[in-house]
């Protein structure tokens, strides 16, 4: 990584704004005017549309892009299958679903020369890709900077870093994404990842199903949570490169390559809402209790992807993000729990509140449908004899994948050598407290 690479990373600019109609044109006079496939368009650039929805979907979930290229995407030669690395897809049947507690430590150091795709690390997910159902949940360690470019034709990606930051090029521009920060690159836009630190490390959700989109308000009412104007979209840069550059493309849960003679990331101008962003988690405004009680962890949820029944998420991707505790008379960390939904957790940095240790960042727990959890047992001794004044906890950022499946697991997750192997003993210890009035 160069001085320059940073300096780059560091002054973008951005365009504002989550679903919003965007625009923009690298070059003065690329957008056209007044139509979207003029007969000739501006500077001899290509028009192409990128369509992430059917196009009869209802203008609110209908999302699509018009492209303006030095060359069409149809330029290029056949692809062939190439291997899948560590990278699996939905469905699973690798495993059966485990209804055990697991738990991981952070992946172990790769290889040199190991990029963000060689990098991906899939734990497990559920649904079907085929049939745009469900989500896997990956992880990433990489030590060197991508000279190939990535499309995922399955879903979109919700990239989540924990340690590095990255400068991602995508076709509509570029992203700074670093920990505490989210970059999400929907279905089918190609991109590449460049490293800004010596190494990078972090976690993927891969959504096979409906876009993620800002949840519903309800009764908190216009304002809270995840504010759409803080999602930032790129501004239009492109690449002019002739000479082979290798695309990977994910299709049907196999990757296939292609050599083009050019870079597919020459996009002079584009406009529409089917576009990437990047998102500050730390200007997620918290909504919570002023008077007793826990609330439930929905009202963390940053993005959300409906399902086809209302309430009940493909995937919702939630963050525990600083805030104050001020419950009377209310044990304050996260309760005891058994949930319809399956819960994947990670650590961008700190401690979680609920695990006193073994839960570290760049590592993550499973608790899988109707699997109890909770606090363990220094957490509950702690908070059950804490002075109930207002506290802050701002000494760690934590996150959760919670999905209306199970998640099952890869073979290479199930067996890995960073499974904790005793994750059930942080529940050890919970005494019998009961005593029956006389």
């Amino acid at each position: 990584m160069s001085g320059d690479t940073r300096k780059t990373a560091e002054g973008l600019t951005y365009l504002s704004g989550f679903g919003n109609e965007h625009g923009s044109e690298a070059v003065p006079g690329a957008l056209p005017e007044g139509r979207n496939s003029p007969q000739r368009a501006p500077l001899g650039l290509y028009a192409e549309q990128l369509s992430g929805s059917a196009f009869t979907e209802p203008r609110a979930t209908n999302r699509r892009s018009w492209l303006y290229r030095i060359r069409p995407s149809a330029a290029h030669p056949p692809f062939t299958e190439t291997h899948n690395g560590w990278i699996r897809t939905a469905p699973f049947t690798e495993a059966v679903p485990d209804p055990n507690r697991l738990r991981w430590n952070p992946l172990p150091e790769p290889g040199d020369g190991t990029d963000f795709l060689a990098g991906l690390w899939t734990l497990g997910g559920n649904g079907d890709a085929t049939q745009r159902t469900g989500m896997a949940v990956h992880l990433y360690h990489a030590n060197a900077s991508m000279d190939r470019v990535f499309s995922d034709a399955d879903g979109e990606l919700l990239i989540v870093p924990e340690r590095g930051g990255l400068l991602l090029h995508t076709e509509f521009g570029m992203l700074h994404v670093e920990p505490a920060h989210v970059a999400l690159i929907p279905r089918g836009v190609r991109f590449r990842v460049e490293l800004l630190d010596d190494s990078a490390r972090g976690y993927v959700c891969e959504n096979y199903g409906a876009p993620f989109r800002l949840p519903d308000l309800g009764p908190i009412g216009a304002n809270g949570l995840a504010n759409a104007r803080d999602f930032r979209a790129p501004v239009a840069a492109y690449e002019d490169v002739e000479g082979p550059v290798e695309v990977v493309n994910k299709f049907c849960g196999n990757l296939w390559r292609a050599t083009y003679d050019h870079s597919p990331l020459d996009v002079v101008a584009w406009h529409g809402n089917h576009v990437p962003y990047v998102y500050d988690l730390r200007r997620f405004n918290v909504i919570g209790t002023i008077s007793y009680d826990h609330p439930d962890p929905s009202i963390f949820t940053v993005l959300t992807a409906p399902s086809d029944t209302p309430g009940l998420a493909g995937v919702d991707f939630v963050v525990f993000a600083p805030r104050w505790l001020v419950g009377e008379d209310t044990f304050r960390p996260p309760y005891f729990h058994r949930n319809v939904m399956s819960e994947y957790m990670g650590l961008i940095e700190g401690a979680y509140d609920a695990k006193a240790e073994g839960f570290v960042p760049g590592g993550g727990s499973l608790h899988n449908m109707m699997s109890a959890h909770g606090p363990d047992r220094e957490t509950f001794d702690r908070a059950s004899a804490a002075e109930l004044k207002p506290q802050k906890v701002d000494d760690g950022l934590a996150f959760m994948f919670e999905t209306r499946w199970p998640v099952t697991l890869t073979a290479h997750a199930a067996q890995a050598e960073h499974l904790q192997p005793h994750y059930d003993d942080v529940w050890k210890g919970l005494e019998r407290h009961f005593r029956p009035l006389h």
